[in-house]
Order: structure tokens, then C-alpha cells, then sequence
């Protein structure tokens, strides 16, 4: 399950600074919605189709991440996590898809929708004009905020009964190894902010996340407009 955000960290302090447009992500109707078992499914599959081109671009970034480290130790982490997505969470994807009757070529003809264009060019502008504690900003309320959600409706309890149709997508969101992946995120942000930043650059990298967390919250808009 999902533990507490040390108050201290650079997470915690980002998410309290983006106050209600971390709320309105992580409380957005989609998600209340997905945890009760009402969204329609007709929802689900159009985010389910655009998180498949959101994926492709998440691993772009973290190529990215490898262009813009410092050390090996930090280039081969996050090649590790590129990794990670091309060769397993794009599979297990796609056989998730399969599930709800999406094929691989309905998921390699649909077109980007524009929140996903808007998210995805968002986080490779921020990388590329900045620097790697920029580009770990702006993809820490996908990383972290999945993981929040995820154990937020693993707990309420509702999506874990069984039958419920959205039961695995919380599972994998609450389960040991995503929480692991999110923790880690956590800690990065941690390591980079003593080793490249200091309070006179909270600002910028607030902003970075507040507009992170408005467009992923953006993202669940997308998938409600398609019932």
C-alpha cells in the first residue's frame, strides 16, 4: 500500500503547493468513478487506447533522462526504466487491452487525442529545455499520483470485491511492485533537488508540477468525454 510521503521531501512539498489541482487529479469523477464501478467502459478503453501512445512517449523520456544524467549509475537507471517500459509494461499492456477487446492494431491506428499530445509534449519540452530534476518533476504526478490512487481505492474497498470491473487496473496501481516504482520516484526527486537545486528553484519546479498534475487530470477528462 501506499506510504506516506515523508513531509519534508520534495514530493510532499510539491503536491502541498499544487493544493486543489492535486485534488482535482487525484478526486477527478474518472477516478471516482473507475474505484465505485460505474464508469462506463466505453471511458475505460478510450484511456486505455491513449495511455498506449502515452507510454511510447514515456519512454522517450526516459531515454531522455539517460541524454540528460550526470553519472553512469543515474544513465543506467534510467535506461533500466526505459527498459522497463518498451520491453514489459508495453506487453503487459497490450495483453491488457486485449481484455477489453482491443486489439494491438486498434491500438497502433488511434489517433493521439489532444490531452494526450498536450501531457506527452509537455513532459519532452520541460526535459529538453531543462534539466533531469525538471524532467522527473513533471513526470512525478504520473509515477506518484498512480500509486496514491491506486492504494486510495485498493483501501476504500470497493474496487477490490470480487467482479468488480476495474479490479486488476487497481490492483496493479496498489500492488507491491508499482508502490516500489513510485517510493524510488520519490527518493530520485530527493537525491537530484540536494545535488542540483536549492530553495531559490522551488518555484520553477512547482509550476512545472502543478501543470503536470493539471494535465493528467486533463487526461481523465478525456476518457469521461468518449461516454
Amino acid at each position: 500500500m501506499f506510504q506516506p510521503v515523508p513531509p519534508d521531501s520534495l514530493f510532499a512539498r510539491l503536491r502541498a503547493a499544487a493544493g486543489r489541482t492535486w485534488s482535482a487529479y487525484v478526486e477527478h469523477p474518472f477516478v471516482a468513478q473507475l474505484g465505485a464501478g460505474t464508469l462506463p467502459e466505453a471511458a475505460f478503453r478510450r484511456y486505455l487506447v491513449q495511455d498506449y501512445r502515452f507510454l511510447i512517449h514515456f519512454g522517450r523520456a526516459y531515454a531522455l533522462a539517460v541524454y540528460k544524467s550526470d553519472t553512469l549509475a543515474d544513465m543506467r537507471a534510467a535506461a533500466a526504466g526505459m527498459r522497463a517500459i518498451l520491453d514489459d509494461e508495453m506487453d503487459l499492456h497490450v495483453e491488457f487491452c486485449r481484455g477489453w477487446g482491443l486489439t494491438p492494431a486498434d491500438l497502433e491506428a488511434a489517433p493521439e487525442d489532444g490531452p494526450t499530445l498536450a501531457y506527452t509534449r509537455y513532459v519532452l519540452e520541460t526535459g529538453l529545455r531543462g534539466d533531469v530534476l525538471d524532467l522527473h518533476t513533471a513526470l512525478a504526478p504520473c509515477i506518484v499520483g498512480y500509486a496514491e490512487i491506486g492504494a486510495a481505492l485498493a483501501e476504500e474497498g470497493t474496487a477490490m470485491h470480487a467482479g468488480h470491473p476495474y479490479r486488476a487496473w487497481v490492483g496493479m496501481y496498489a500492488g507491491d511492485d508499482y508502490q516500489a516504482v513510485a517510493r524510488d520516484h520519490v527518493t530520485l526527486l530527493d537525491r537530484l533537488w540536494h545535488t542540483r537545486a536549492g530553495d531559490g528553484r522551488f518555484e520553477a519546479l512547482s509550476r512545472i508540477f502543478g501543470e503536470a498534475t493539471r494535465l493528467e487530470a486533463d487526461f481523465w477528462q478525456m476518457g469521461l468525454d468518449a461516454a
